[in-house]
């Protein structure tokens, strides 16, 4: 008997994929409505192996398709919003998307809930909203209430439409919710994002591009740790608050570059430092000391270096996943980048 029916926006992107995965298997009296407009990132094959799940539902669809949206809200008690447009390099070519997708988008969703009524809504955040700190401040992390200095198009784009959830939690009485969680790893995992690109990379023989100096640093979560804390959100977490998620684990990007070698056993000379991201944040580290006290949970799969080994080891056991990806839409972007005197590499 189904207890609970969820609706998965963006559930063919690699953290939708991992989360509907993990609701089947951890919740059996659950159903999940995944509403996903496969864009270029998102892959319907990721989830071909669950499609006779009566448990599970696939809709292609936008979530600025109000009426659409409404529909599902019908049938569903939970919202969890993944649905975005998420590399900081895309954003900084060409930021409309961004603007359309997560703050129009979300928009749509939050005035569908408060027709809808009756509904939890959790906003999937990201660290990013609040900026960069220093190299030279360990002890400083983002909390809850660290104030938001977004530095690309596409974390505005995030802030604003955390923003939004909010101001309908508190305007509306939404039961409304925010997760800002750090950066994830694991399987399905786009390969234009760092780990899958430097491990694709090498697999067909090519140097991995590291941004300037490679010292940046960011927070490492492996996303089925994620998915956990978001489950914890949903079924726990108190109206209108915001949730921080991280995995307590920062590497700097040529330490991530340098382990990903000594686990393909490839020399050093493989990288390749190249010109940095324009507005660059420095370091992103988490405080989840809130969702622990509170929701007791904590990290328990991200752990260095065997999680990044098991990461690595599914992309090379998954080439034929992978690469059909990559191939079409990267010699696609490097025409438009060439063609539009764009020169950015893609590569968080």
């Amino acid at each position: 008997m189904i207890e609970h029916r969820l609706l998965v926006t963006g559930g063919c992107g690699f953290v939708g994929t991992n989360f509907i995965r993990f609701i089947l298997k951890r919740r059996p009296d659950w159903s999940v409505i995944n509403l996903d407009s496969l864009t270029y990132c998102g892959n319907l094959e990721n989830l071909a192996d669950i499609q006779s799940d009566p448990r599970y539902t696939f809709y292609r669809g936008d979530i600025k398709d109000r009426k659409l949206v409404e529909h599902l809200l019908t049938l569903t008690d939970h919202i969890v919003h993944f649905a975005a447009e998420s590399h900081v390099d895309r954003s900084i070519v060409d930021s409309r998307p961004f603007i359309e997708t997560n703050v129009l988008g979300t928009h749509c969703l939050l005035e569908a809930v408060r027709s809808v009524g009756n509904v939890r809504f959790i906003n999937v955040g990201t660290d990013e909203v609040y900026g960069s700190l220093a190299l030279d401040e360990a002890g400083h992390k983002f909390s809850e209430t660290s104030p938001i200095k977004p530095s690309s198009p596409y974390s505005a784009s995030k802030a604003a439409s955390d923003l939004l959830t909010l101001s309908y939690h508190h305007t509306y009485g939404l039961d409304a919710l925010i997760t800002r969680c750090s950066n994830n790893f694991g399987p399905y995992q786009f390969p234009e994002k760092v780990i899958p690109l430097f491990v694709t990379n090498l697999l067909e023989a090519r140097k991995v591009p590291v941004y300037g100096d490679g010292r940046n640093v960011r927070d490492w979560i492996h996303v089925d740790d994620h998915c956990e804390a978001i489950l914890a959100v949903l079924e726990r977490g108190r109206p209108g608050e915001i949730y921080n998620i991280g995995g307590g684990n920062e590497q700097s990007n040529l330490d991530l570059a340098r382990a990903i070698l000594n686990i393909m056993e490839i020399q050093p000379d493989m990288i390749d430092q190249v010109p940095d991201r324009l507005g660059h944040d420095l370091r992103y580290a988490i405080d989840a000391s809130k969702i622990e006290t509170e929701l007791g949970w904590a990290p328990s799969r991200s752990s260095w270096p065997s999680a990044l080994e098991r990461t690595v080891r599914w992309y090379i056991d998954n080439k034929a996943w992978w690469h059909q990806i990559k191939t079409t839409n990267f010699e696609h972007d490097r025409g438009e980048r060439r063609t539009s005197g764009q020169t950015a590499e893609y590569f968080p």
